[in-house]
C-alpha cells in the first residue's frame, strides 16, 4: 500500500488529467438521478396549525401530536376525503405532526398534487380538533359538572347578599359601621377569588377549545427531493465516487516508486538517474483498436498518479547525467565487456533513455582504457508478464533501465530472475525520468550534437546493432 499523504494537489491532478472521464461519470450519475426521479412521482407538502389554549406541559403536547397522527384521526380524514385508490394506511404514511412553541401542533400532509396536500392537511387538522373535543366531552362527569355549576350559582347569590347587607348598614361614621362594611368587602373579594380558582381548577375549561389557525397554504413547489436535486445528487455522487476510486487505487498500488525499493527488487545497485524530454505522445499508452481509441478519448491512457514533470535545465545538463552513468558503469566493470540493456516492454521513457545511453557510451570512450575501448551495449525489450532475456553469445551482463512508479516488486523480480536464467548478471540499474524541455537552448549548447540523441531512429539503430557493439 502506498502511504503517501493525499493532498489537495493530488485531487487537483486527478481532476486535471481525468476530467473527461469524470465528466462522463457525472453525466451518467445525472442520468441515474433522472431515472430515479421517474420512479418516484413529485410530492407536495403543506401544513396546518392547531392552537391549544391554556397551560400545557411538554409531554402533553407530545401526546397531542401523537393523537393527531393516530389511526382514528387519519381514518376519519380518509373517510371524509373519499379519494379513490387511497386507503387510510396510505394516508397514515403521508401525515406527520409535531409540537412547536406557543402550544401549537403543526400537522403536515404530503400528496401528489398541491390541491390534495392542502385538503389532506386541513381535513386531518379538523378531525383532530373534533376528536379531542369528543374525548373531553366523554371524560366529563355529569354529576360533578352539575355540582360545580350549583356551587358557582351559590357563590353568586352570596355575593349579591353581601352587597345588600353593605348597602343596608348604617351609613354613619361610627367605628362599628365602618368595620362591618370593611369585613363585607373582604368577604366579597374572597368569594370572587374563589370563583376564579374554580374556573382555573377545571381541567377541561380551556383545553377543549382547540382552534385550527386557518387553512393550510397551497404548496408552490415540490417537496424534497425534487427532480433537480436527484439529478444534481446523482452527478455529484458519481463524481465523488470516481475521485475516491482513483485515490483508493493509488493508495493500494504496489508499484515501486523509491530508489531503494527498486534496487532491492532487482538485487543490484543504482548507477544513477537520467532525464528524458517529455512529449505528449510518449505519455500516452500505445495500442490500436476501439479500446485504445476509447482510452485516448477519455484520457485514461495518461498516467495521473505521477507528479508533473519538472523543467529541465538544458541539453548539456542532460548529457552530463548520461556521461556520469557511463563512468560509473566503467567503474563497475573495468574490463571492456558487452552488456545487454534490458528495458521493460511498454516503458517508452526507459526505451528512449536506453537508446541515448547506448549512443553516449559509443561516443564517449573510456579515457582509462587502451585504444579508447568502452563497454558495448545492446538494447533488448523484455515483457514483464512473461520475462525472457536472450542468451547472449557475446554479452556477459545486463544493465536494467526503467522508470519509477510503473512496475511492482514481483515484476522486477521476474526480470532479475530472467537475467539470471540467461546467465546475465545485473551489473546496475538506471532510472529514467521525464522532464519538460525548455523551448530555447542555452548559449553554447551542443545543438547539432544533441539532435540525434532526441530522435528515436538513431538510438534504435545503435541499440540494436546486429553485432552487439556501439558505433
Amino acid at each position: 500500500m502506498n502511504d503517501d499523504t493525499i493532498r489537495l494537489v493530488t485531487i487537483g491532478r486527478i481532476i486535471r488529467r481525468r476530467w473527461r472521464l469524470l465528466t462522463l461519470l457525472a453525466v451518467v450519475g445525472a442520468l441515474v438521478g433522472y431515472g430515479t426521479s421517474l420512479l418516484f412521482p413529485p410530492r407536495y407538502t403543506t401544513s396546518a396549525s392547531v392552537l391549544l389554549p391554556g397551560a400545557w406541559e411538554e409531554r402533553e403536547l407530545l401526546t397531542q401530536a401523537e393523537i393527531a397522527t393516530s389511526s382514528v384521526v387519519v381514518n376519519r380524514a380518509a373517510t371524509t376525503l373519499g379519494w379513490a385508490g387511497v386507503s387510510a394506511g396510505d394516508l397514515r404514511d403521508q401525515v406527520s405532526a409535531k409540537a412547536t412553541d406557543g402550544n401549537i401542533i403543526k400537522i403536515s400532509g404530503t400528496a401528489e398534487t398541491p390541491e390534495r396536500a392542502q385538503q389532506l392537511s386541513d381535513q386531518v387538522a379538523q378531525q383532530f380538533v373534533n376528536f379531542a373535543a369528543r374525548i373531553v366531552d366523554d371524560n366529563t362527569d355529569p354529576e360533578a359538572a352539575a355540582q360545580l355549576e350549583a356551587l358557582q350559582q351559590m357563590v353568586v347569590q352570596t355575593s349579591r347578599r353581601i352587597t345588600e347587607l353593605a348597602d343596608a348598614a348604617d351609613p354613619g361614621q361610627t367605628v362599628e359601621s365602618v368595620q362591618t362594611r370593611t369585613e363585607l368587602e373582604k368577604l366579597r373579594t374572597s368569594l370572587q377569588e374563589a370563583i376564579t380558582k374554580l374556573d382555573q381548577a377545571d381541567p377541561t375549561a380551556n383545553k377543549a377549545n382547540m382552534v385550527v389557525m386557518g387553512p393550510a397554504a397551497r404548496p408552490a413547489g415540490e417537496a424534497p427531493p425534487t427532480r433537480t436535486q436527484l439529478i444534481v445528487a446523482g452527478a455529484l455522487l458519481f463524481f465523488l465516487l470516481a475521485v475516491i476510486g482513483h485515490l483508493t487505487a493509488a493508495r493500494m498500488s504496489r508499484r515501486l516508486r523509491t530508489h531503494p525499493e527498486i534496487a532491492a527488487a532487482l538485487g543490484s545497485a543504482l548507477l544513477g538517474t537520467v532525464e528524458v524530454p517529455g512529449e505528449r505522445r510518449e505519455s500516452r499508452a500505445g495500442g490500436r483498436g476501439p479500446r485504445a481509441r476509447i482510452r485516448r478519448l477519455l484520457g485514461t491512457d495518461v498516467r495521473w498518479d505521477i507528479p508533473t514533470p519538472r523543467r529541465s535545465g538544458d541539453e548539456a545538463g542532460r548529457q552530463i547525467r548520461y556521461r556520469r552513468v557511463c563512468a560509473r558503469l566503467r567503474d563497475e566493470i573495468p574490463a571492456p565487456r558487452r552488456l545487454l540493456v534490458v528495458v521493460p516492454d511498454g516503458d517508452e521513457v526507459a526505451r528512449r533513455a536506453a537508446g541515448q545511453l547506448v549512443a553516449e557510451a559509443g561516443n564517449d570512450p573510456s579515457p582509462g582504457s587502451p585504444n579508447g575501448e568502452h563497454p558495448m551495449l545492446r538494447v533488448v525489450g523484455v515483457s514483464v508478464s512473461r520475462p525472457m532475456v536472450p542468451d547472449g553469445d557475446h554479452e556477459s551482463g545486463a544493465l536494467v533501465v526503467l522508470s519509477a512508479g510503473n512496475w511492482t516488486a514481483g515484476e522486477l523480480a521476474g526480470i532479475a530472475e530472467a537475467c539470471a536464467d540467461a546467465k546475465h548478471e545485473v551489473v546496475g540499474i538506471v532510472l529514467a525520468g521525464t522532464v519538460r524541455a525548455r523551448s530555447t537552448r542555452t548559449a553554447g549548447g551542443p545543438r547539432d550534437a544533441g539532435r540525434p540523441r532526441d530522435t528515436a531512429a538513431p538510438m534504435l539503430a545503435v541499440g540494436h546493432d546486429a553485432t552487439g557493439g556501439s558505433r
